[in-house]
């Protein structure tokens, strides 16, 4: 049960990508406090994959947990295989969002007039009605 509550603090916060953006999940921005704290213990995907290899032995030898097994001998793996690419967890930080300049975007003003209908067309028509 204590290893299920560590598990699941690690696991909580997600990593910022590379390219694109990375939507944080609730609350997400207090457990990232608590990851970032413990420095490269958590930070490490090879010490990632060692610790859920670990934490999965244990749970190999009874028969009720051997989904569980099954399940941290996986992240063991897709963490072993993402720290030979060179991967490591790193905190999502909130950017302050910059408002856009407006007239740094517009160019230059129009210089032509909008098209109109011709002026018969701008009268209105009478209503026909009976």
């Amino acid at each position: 049960s204590a290893a299920g509550v560590l598990v699941c603090l690690l696991e909580y916060p997600r990593s910022k990508r590379k390219k694109g953006s990375t939507m944080e999940r609730c609350g997400q921005k207090y457990m990232t406090a608590v990851v970032k704290l413990f420095g490269p213990l958590t930070r490490n995907y090879y010490i990632r994959a060692i610790l859920h290899a670990a934490l999965a032995v244990p749970a190999g030898f009874l028969l009720s947990t051997i989904l569980g097994t099954v399940c941290l001998g996986i992240a063991s793996g897709i963490y072993l295989l993402a720290a030979v690419r060179g991967e490591e967890w790193s905190p999502i930080e909130q950017q302050p969002r910059e408002r856009p300049q407006v007239w740094g975007t517009i160019k230059q003003p129009p210089s032509n007039p909008p098209p109109r209908p011709p002026p018969d067309a701008r009268r209105k028509q009478p209503v026909e009605g009976g």
